[in-house]
């Protein structure tokens, strides 16, 4: 039976749909590589163990200087804060003309006392003499010599109480009593002080020191005569080494101090807070690039690159940082290839591109950035009969998004 000419013509046309639909199926979209990353293999190398602390700066003994005096005006200030002074050097002066006068009146008192028993001496020996020829009573001679005692006594009762005047008279002057340079000054000329009060305080010798609380895990492995790297807020860094380790911990926190003296203090002061580390010793470590390392969500990851160009995310628990080099204690191998540049644009499963060095990684991103940017932005190709059905087949163009290791859906 013949089918009429029309039907004949919708089923051929039909039957080509069907294989033009049919081939656009087997058709499979080329994959595209999202990133072009350069690679790193870990490294054995043997570095520094240490651990990093925070604490503040201190002075290795700070000497608070007084007057022990009240009710004395003060004179005059030598000093300011920052000044750098040796033992013995004068600090303030205190009006001393009361003091002056009281020391005036302890000298002419000693005079008289002197006075008195050079005359009790020659009245005791000239009756001595004549009790001796009989020509006085005995009980005369005894008595002048009683007399003569006295005087001594009078005498050196007048010399404790004029150097104790002039003690107090050189407690005027504020000398410094250790060397060492002056933190704080909380006196002024004119100012009345009084006895015991602070007017200035020393850091002696300008010595200092860095105070690090550590954790009793980490406290346990510091020994003393350990070298120490202080880090200044300049970004300079001080050498010191630990003078002492706290005998106890905190028992709150389970933290213990360790005391580092720093012999040039450089940038740092009394009163900063700042970092540094602790060098525990040296021991092998495996080494990536610090780049290579993804933080997110607290843990740290790696992307390696199988033999067909897709990265795989690796959880890795990381060590030290070591310069430009991080340490990875468990997750990796020292055969592994780990992407060491664009890591961060990367998601599981992605493919990339391997290239030799990171100028190229960069210059091809940026390339294949610019071009998906052309392309989005360029006319849109009018629509013709012959264009290629919606996911029959078609392979997306990649975006700039590109360059961040996405391709843009």
């Amino acid at each position: 039976m013949l089918l009429p000419s029309r039907l004949l013509a919708a089923s051929g046309v039909l039957a080509f749909a069907l294989a033009l639909a049919g081939c656009g199926r087997d058709e499979t979209p080329e994959p595209v590589p999202s990133l072009a990353v350069m690679l790193a293999t870990p490294e054995q190398r043997e570095v520094t163990r240490d651990v990093v602390a925070s604490g503040a700066v201190a002075a290795w003994e700070e000497v608070s200087v007084g007057v022990e005096l009240s009710g004395l005006r003060v004179a005059s200030v030598e000093v300011e804060v920052g000044s750098v002074v040796a033992a013995g050097d004068v600090l303030l002066r205190v009006d001393d003309r009361t003091l002056a006068s009281q020391l005036a009146q302890s000298d002419a008192q000693v005079r008289e006392a002197q006075t008195n028993l050079e005359t009790a001496r020659r009245k005791a020996a000239r009756i001595r003499e004549l009790a001796n020829s009989q020509m006085v009573a005995l009980q005369d001679a005894e008595e002048a010599e009683a007399a003569r005692a006295n005087a001594e006594a009078r005498l050196n009762t007048a010399v404790a109480s004029r150097d104790a005047a002039r003690v107090q008279r050189d407690f005027t002057v504020v000398r410094a009593p250790v060397a060492g340079v002056v933190s704080a000054r909380s006196v002024q000329p004119g100012q009345v002080v009084g006895a015991g009060a602070e007017l200035l305080r020393l850091i002696r010798d300008g010595r200092l020191e860095w105070r690090a609380e550590l954790a009793e895990g980490d406290l346990l492995r510091v020994d003393v005569g350990m070298p120490v790297r202080v880090e200044t807020a300049g970004g300079g860094v001080v050498e010191g080494t630990v003078r002492t380790v706290s005998p106890g911990l905190d028992a709150q926190n389970r933290t213990g101090t360790v005391y580092v003296d720093l012999p040039d203090p450089g940038g740092l002061r009394a009163g900063m807070f700042a970092q540094g580390r602790l060098a525990l010793g040296r021991a092998q470590a495996l080494l990536i690039p610090g780049e290579a390392v993804v933080r997110r969500d607290g843990r740290a990851y790696v992307f390696t690159v199988d033999d067909e160009g897709r990265v795989r995310e690796r959880s890795v628990v990381t060590g030290g940082a070591h310069g430009d080099l991080v340490e990875i204690r468990d997750g990796l191998a020292q055969g592994d290839r780990v992407v060491a540049r664009g890591a961060g644009f990367l998601g599981d499963g992605d493919l990339v591109r391997v290239v030799e060095s990171a100028e190229a990684a960069d210059a091809e991103n940026a390339a294949n950035a610019a071009n998906a940017a052309d392309a989005a932005n360029g006319p849109a190709a009018p629509a013709t009969a012959d264009s290629a059905p919606s996911g029959a087949g078609t392979t997306r163009e990649p975006t700039a998004e590109a360059a961040t290791g996405t391709v843009a859906e």
